[in-house]
């Protein structure tokens, strides 16, 4: 009121059109911000704009999260390098010749994701798809089903060196 927005006797509960607007820009500042920093849009979106959770939100939420863990794990890497290089929070040393960003990946990073993809398709494909008898349809599902077993064993066991990690990590003095 005192600065003319509203008029004496006026509450801001009153003004509908207003509250959707706020609540509206608000939501989707979140999401510009979580967009930068996860790469995903903020979750309880649906919430902030309805005051309501929804089915379809909690669907999104699901979704996003799955996004965000994909992309934390294996993809994003860079953005913290990216965000740690604009705070400050690593110094480039002029006297290193090698960037720490340029690191060559084995052939396994391209490989084997590919064939444990391949395997599970395959497995799946042998279940929908069943041979002329149950023993040859068994046979194939046990076969394509240890080799996506298989080739999700090597991943977990080499796990980290699939992760995506900062490569901008400042030495210790």
């Amino acid at each position: 009121q005192r600065l003319g927005v509203l008029h004496v006797g006026q509450r801001i509960e009153e003004q509908a059109d207003f509250e959707k607007i706020y609540k509206n820009a608000w939501a989707d500042n979140a999401n510009a911000c979580a967009k930068q920093y996860a790469g995903t849009g903020a979750l309880k979106t649906d919430y902030t704009r309805t005051g309501k959770r929804t089915q379809w939100g909690l669907i999104m939420d699901g979704w996003n999260s799955l996004i965000r863990y994909y992309k934390n794990n294996f993809s994003d890497g860079f953005r913290q390098d990216a965000i740690d290089l604009f705070l400050g929070n690593y110094s480039v040393d002029e006297v290193e010749p090698a960037s720490p960003l340029h690191v060559k990946k084995d052939w396994k990073f391209l490989a084997l994701p590919i064939i444990m993809v391949v395997a599970f398709s395959m497995c799946i494909i042998c279940l929908l798809m069943a041979g002329d008898t149950w023993t040859e349809t068994l046979a194939y599902v046990l076969f394509w089903g240890s080799a996506s077993c298989g080739t999700l064993a090597i991943i977990l066991y080499n796990g980290k060196d699939f992760v995506d990690a900062p490569k901008l990590v400042q030495k210790e003095k």
